[in-house]
């Protein structure tokens, strides 16, 4: 077991608690990824190789896997070792785990997908490599070649691993654009030059340099580049050449003649990459370089057998996966003739008309877009399987959300763009028309202008309408100087100000008059206009001084100059809450504090070690700022007394923007070099503020004025407008306050993704009157009574809908597209009709007939003759008309799960329940059909399955809070409860819970013993006592909280009054009073009691023997159960960790320790933890064989318990699909069934299953970090051990903290990773 080399030695030693320092969760927590598009520079920069393809962005390469189970590409890792343009990638064809990259600083690098690390570096390469690629021919080498060559090939291991050079291939006349090695001839290697030319080298025959130029270039010094090679996987000489300007080419290298050359539909056609299909011999695909147009080819013909126009910019690289992906498995159950069915023919029946004869291959393409675009294509079904369209693929300077939609979210980028994107589904909604050189900077207008202010490198600044889609205004008083800042003012909503390299501040209104110029002595970086008086704003300048300007005067002076800062400074930002503080960020790796009204540096915060860029003040807590760097990191600090309260590694590059909106201010978007945008959670760093209003705490302890909030260690209070908007408004309000202050506040501090889609359902479930129901509301998951009235209103508008003058943004539907959109929403909704009449619209005449019929025969035989009419070629024929039309709901919703199809089946399940579906009794010999309700029941029973498996995918893909929605949409209160605990959503369970009252009651008590769990160890940054009195106060929310309490008052440290001030709260009797009751209990024989006031005495320690001998005993007897020894276990797990680690009580914390391993690993196994369960007995195990103690459990014993369990749980979860199933043995299934005889059933039904949070599926750039539990990478969220080194992810420490409170490290310190 990997884990245990990690941390081996805390099992030898005792005595290492005196040393212990508290290591702090990280706070901020990521919650979202917008990750880059590919880049358009370098040809080979996207690769495939079994269920995973790779793209390269500029500066990371992103890994997408196939996620069998929902058949659908997922991101895996973003690899991002390289610090300057990657040039090429090259899949390793023998190991589908490894592949190579080459950068523009002359490196090489290895990587291995599975582990995520590097395998092998070359640094230094002779020349950049400008092409890569293995060699088919060796195992371990990889070819690399700069421009004019050489060709190296780097040998990674073994005896003559090194750098050696092609004795042939060098001393080229033009430019290498790429080389390709034949997958079959050893040593076989073509190279294509920007002249058009080929060079062929084989071992043993003579080398052909610069042959076959196309014919109309020779004896021309035109150029006519080589824009793709690829040999013909079936024969050994043949070679498919396109060159850009004169299309495509077969030509045989032997004879070295050309064989076909084939030919476009029309000249302006260019070919920018192209591919072999592996499934179907003799076919090839292109991609054309204007116009997305995939064409699909045959080398018996010159002209393509199909062409699709697949998006509007071009292609800019093509790769065919070679095994396509493999279907998920299908939801019946395999008959014998699976695989065949009445309609399937061995023979393609003679009438097909030519192109229809090149039937296309069942293959996938990834393809690469000029503009980002990353998307995987099937051929075969010709629709995409995975579109990732317009990502950027530069660095992004700068994001800000939309001032008055905390949802829309603006980026600008090096590429030249302006994007905006919804950050709930995070797509992009609108794009600028491109071609401003760098963007720099962007400025919101203020309010709902719906207009963007964007700054560039060239061509001075611009206001971008984006419902119009056009630029509407430019401004040009920098000329070609850089723009570096440009910031419109939110106060006045006239002026705008930019900042440029020309060493001038410009204010000018809107419409381009001019009112100030602000001369400084050298270039200006950064400004910003005080949120607090419209007419200051502020400067960063080159000459490391920081200014602050009055508009309102003519004078062109500043009022203030602010020097300190070593090096330039770049931005600078005005604290929305304390007039008159501002910061600055400097090249010099500080932030500075200033306070205007004092005229000093009222602070310095340092610890970036590169120069600070991006710069954010949190609009509600006023002492919270947050500053991003070169360094790769983000930093939150704490400005009052200049600490860091926690560093961020996640960015692979420079950060340059940060941001947050006002109405959701703990939630913060970051942009970087690395061409990502992340979201992230800031609430951890106010935990206790959130839980005073789940405690229903006073509004003293929730909002406070900016001055009290800034005493140095006061905790924190909201101070911004939204949270005093909140509050006005729920003392204007009568009734329950309780459910209006959990709902806003709610809202106010989660993170995008699902809450507000949460409290709509529960306002549904509580029966809010439907018109006051958000317009938004029907694009989330809607409560499936409105579901059928919402998706048919939707079919009506999308027929009615004419497309407006600008169109509609991105990608807009054209009306044949809206159309079929139409028809297949009213066939979904079982008005088989209005279809027909829709596809007959469309021409689609065979699918309108085949299920006319259920209409009426009548019906079809008007239809019959219309289309006798007209005569119509085109048919695919699908199996959803005609389920639909005979009523086999269930064959249907089955065929759209099998397909991860969900969100489909739901609504067709919620069709046939609601009786929208007409289905055909089929009257059995015996007597007549059953009645409606059996099917009734038999559709309800599908329609919860159908959610469970949504809420499953949401729920995998770390998105707990939409899992929680769908049970909730179909009145699944229990389970929606249970999904926001697995996810950690432990505020916002309690928040729902309270207001669905009683049916959430068991899972809201169970979700504030974990807070109150949380508050007891909660890391001394703020007052301690503050935090036992909060973890009390949660406790008393719930019945019958005696125990709870007892555990709360056993727990805690402190000095004596604190403790019985506690005991007095927790209303328990005092310290001496418990050891009175502890000894007469001890009389009485009352085993629990006697633990239970010992625990709470000034002698805590005697309870440890009585507990562990009570449940020694009952483990040595054979039909012992969980249930009679875990409350005694429980409940002594609680003793103060200063007692539990004293010398006098090793053996005593040693049996403890192993006692609850063992059950840990058994109450693991009840609850499904998968993941932990082996760690759990391989942890007792070590402690048995390490430790001194006399405890009736036996190694051989615990590994047999383990083994058997692994046995018997393949059966239900095969873990790969290549490793041989071995059936459990008799004796195993013994030991097993005995096991979970002693388990019983889980109380509290929906907690079963893995825990998962937010952002546990998202990739980290550059934060790696080894699970000492299970040695590999961590995925998202990690959480430190209390060493300070060791790791495990969230997810497991959150398992294991359920199940056993003691650290892996087997210290007797107890995890709090709540």
């Amino acid at each position: 077991m990997a884990w245990m080399t990690y941390i081996s030695h805390w099992f030898e030693q005792d005595d290492w608690y005196e040393g212990l320092q508290r290591v702090n969760m990280s706070q901020v927590r990521q919650v979202g990824l917008l990750a880059a598009g590919c880049q358009p520079w370098n040809r080979d920069v996207c690769a495939a190789s079994g269920d995973r393809f790779a793209y390269c962005a500029t500066l990371a390469i992103y890994v997408y896997q196939l996620d069998h189970h929902y058949n659908e590409f997922k991101l895996h890792a973003i690899m991002s070792e390289h610090k300057k343009t990657i040039t090429a990638l090259s899949w390793c064809p023998h190991n589908p785990d490894l592949f190579a990259s080459g950068s523009a600083d002359n490196l090489v690098i290895i990587w291995n997908v599975a582990e995520q690390k590097v395998i092998a570096k070359l640094d230094n390469t002779k020349g950049t490599p400008a092409s890569l690629s293995w060699c088919w021919n060796a195992g371990d080498a990889v070819a690399f070649a700069s421009h004019r060559g050489p060709l190296f090939i780097w040998t990674i291991s073994g005896p003559d691993s090194g750098v050696t050079v092609h004795k042939d291939a060098h001393s080229f006349l033009s430019d290498i654009c790429m080389f390709r090695w034949h997958t079959q001839k050893k040593g076989k290697v073509a190279f294509g030059h920007t002249d058009g030319s080929l060079s062929i080298f084989q071992p043993g025959n003579k080398s052909q340099k610069h042959v076959l130029r196309p014919d109309s270039l020779e004896g021309t010094d035109e150029e006519d580049p080589v824009s793709a090679l690829e040999w013909d996987p079936l024969s050994t000489d043949y070679l498919l050449v396109a060159n850009l300007h004169h299309g495509i080419r077969l030509v045989d290298s032997e004879s070295l003649c050309c064989i076909t050359t084939f030919s476009f539909p029309s000249a302006a056609a260019s070919v920018q990459c192209l591919a072999w299909v592996p499934s179907a011999p003799g076919m090839f695909i292109t991609g054309d370089s204007q116009v997305g147009v995939l064409r699909i080819w045959n080398v018996s013909r010159t002209t393509p057998v199909d062409n699709f126009k697949l998006k509007k910019t071009g292609f800019h690289c093509l790769h065919v996966l070679n095994s396509p992906p493999r279907k998920k498995f299908s939801n019946q159950s395999p008959t014998k003739n699976h695989y065949t069915s009445s309609t399937s023919e061995a023979v393609p029946p003679p009438t097909l008309t030519q192109n229809q004869a090149f039937s296309l291959p069942p293959g996938h393409a990834v393809c690469c877009f000029l503009d980002g675009g990353v998307g995987l294509y099937d051929m075969g079904a010709k629709k995409w399987d995975f579109l990732r369209d317009l990502g950027h693929v530069e660095t992004i300077f700068d994001c800000k959300f939309k001032p008055d939609n905390p949802n829309l979210l603006a980026t600008a980028s090096f590429d030249g763009t302006i994007k905006v994107w919804d950050i709930n589904t995070l797509t992009a909604v609108y794009t600028s028309p491109g071609n401003e050189g760098v963007i720099y900077s962007l400025s919101w207008a203020p309010g709902d202008l719906n207009c963007i202010a964007g700054a560039t490198s060239r061509n001075g600044a611009f206001i971008w309408d984006i419902k119009k889609g056009k630029m509407v205004q430019r401004f040009n008083e920098h000329g070609k100087n850089g723009i570096f800042c440009i910031a419109w003012s939110h106060k006045d909503s006239k002026r705008i100000a930019t900042c440029s390299g020309d060493g001038y501040c410009i204010i000018r209104t809107i419409d381009g008059k001019i009112l100030h110029k602000y001369r400084h002595p050298a270039a200006v970086f950064g400004c910003d206009w005080s949120q607090n008086n419209k007419d200051m704003i502020a400067t960063g300048c080159e000459d490391k001084n920081v200014r602050v300007y009055y508009v309102a005067t003519s004078s062109d002076q500043p009022l203030k100059v602010f020097s300190g800062h070593t090096e330039k400074v770049f931005h600078v930002r005005w604290s929305p809450l304390r007039e008159g503080t501002l910061c600055s960020g400097s090249d010099d790796g500080s932030v500075r504090i200033w306070d205007y009204t004092q005229d000093a540096c009222i602070n310095i915060l340092s610890g970036h070690t590169a120069p600070v860029r991006g710069l954010m003040w949190n609009t509600e807590i006023p002492y919270l700022l947050i500053s991003g760097s070169w360094d790769y990191t983000i930093k939150v600090w704490d400005t009052r007394e200049g600490i860091c309260l926690d560093t961020v590694c996640d960015h692979g590059a420079d950060v340059y923007g940060l941001t947050c909106h006002p109405r959701r201010p703990f939630t913060m978007a970051s942009c970087s070099r690395d061409s990502t945008v992340r979201l992230w959670s800031l609430t951890p760093l106010i935990t206790p503020l959130q839980i005073n209003i789940l405690a229903d705490r006073s509004w003293e302890d929730i909002i406070g004025n900016t001055d009290s909030a800034i005493e140095p260690g006061a905790p924190p209070l909201l101070c911004g407008k939204v949270s005093r908007d909140i509050k006005q408004e729920i003392e204007k309000l009568s009734g329950n306050l309780r459910v209006k202050k959990l709902r806003w506040f709610s809202e106010c501090l989660s993170p995008p993704g699902g809450s507000d889609n949460l409290w709509n359902l529960v306002a549904v479930i509580k029966g809010q009157d439907d018109s006051l129901l958000p317009q938004n509301y029907c694009k989330g998951i809607m409560h499936l009574k409105h579901l059928i009235k919402f998706r048919t209103s939707e079919a009506q508008e999308l027929t009615t809908v004419k497309m407006s003058k600008f169109g509609g943004g991105i990608g807009v539907p054209t009306k044949e597209e809206r159309l079929k959109e139409a028809a297949q929403i009213h066939l979904r909704l079982g008005q088989v009709q209005r279809y027909c009449e829709l596809m007959v619209e469309l021409g689609e005449w065979d699918k309108a007939l085949s299920v006319a019929p259920s209409v009426s025969v009548k019906y079809w035989k008007k239809l019959m003759q219309r289309r006798a009419d007209q005569l119509i070629q085109e048919d695919k024929d699908d199996v959803i008309p005609y389920c639909i039309a005979i009523g086999d709901v269930k064959k249907l919703v089955h065929f759209f799960m099998s397909r991860g199809q969900l969100k489909e089946a739901l609504l067709v399940a919620q069709a046939a329940c609601e009786g929208n579906v007409q289905t055909f009794h089929v009257s059995t010999p015996k007597g007549p059909s059953f009645s409606d309700d059996i099917y009734k029941e038999d559709f309800n029973e599908l329609l919860q399955e159908a959610c469970r498996e949504l809420a499953e995918w949401y729920f995998q893909d770390g998105r707990a809070v939409l899992a929680s929605c769908c049970h909730l949409a179909v009145d699944n209160i229990e389970l929606a409860m249970a999904y926001l605990i697995r996810g950690n959503e432990l505020e916002l369970a309690v928040c729902v819970g309270t207001v669905l009252g009683e049916p959430a009651a068991p899972a809201t008590h169970y979700a504030l013993e974990l807070l109150a769990r949380k508050c007891m160890m909660i890391p001394a940054c703020f007052p301690s006592v503050g935090y036992r009195d909060l973890a009390a106060d949660l406790l008393l929310l719930t019945p019958d909280s005696e125990l709870q309490l007892v555990k709360l008052c056993a727990f805690c440290p402190g000095g004596t009054e604190e403790i019985s001030h506690l005991h007095e709260k927790c209303k328990l009797p005092t310290v001496e009073e418990c050891m009175q009751l502890a000894e007469t209990a001890h009389a009485d024989g009352k085993i629990f009691e006697t633990i239970k006031y010992y625990l709470l005495s000034q002698e805590p320690e005697k309870a440890l023997p009585i507990g562990i001998d009570f449940i020694k005993e009952h483990i040595s007897s054979s039909d012992w159960t969980l249930d009679t020894i875990y409350p005694v276990l429980d409940l002594l797990s609680y003793i103060r960790t200063e007692k539990l680690v004293l010398h006098t009580c090793t053996e005593a914390r040693n049996e403890l320790l192993i006692l609850c391993g063992y059950v840990g690993a058994l109450l693991a196994i009840r609850r499904q933890y998968q993941s932990i369960i082996p760690a759990l007995y391989e942890y007792t195990s070590q402690l048995l064989k390490r430790r001194k103690v006399s405890v009736p459990l036996k190694i051989e014993h615990l590994s047999e318990e383990l083994d058997a369990w692994r046995a018997c749980t393949q059966i239900v979860n095969p873990s790969s699909e290549d490793s041989p199933y071995t059936p459990p043995s008799d004796s195993q299934r013994l030991v097993y069934a005995t096991l979970l005889k002693r388990l019983k059933e889980e109380p509290l039904r929906g907690i079963v299953g893995p825990d998962y949070v937010t952002g546990s599926n998202l990739p980290s750039h550059s934060d790696i970090h080894i699970s000492c539990l299970t040695g590999l990478k961590i995925q998202g969220p990690v959480f430190f051990l209390e060493d300070g080194k060791s790791t495990i992810s969230l997810n497991d420490a959150l398992m294991w903290a359920k199940v056993n409170p003691f650290s892996p490290l087997g210290t007797g310190i107890r995890l709090n990773p709540f």
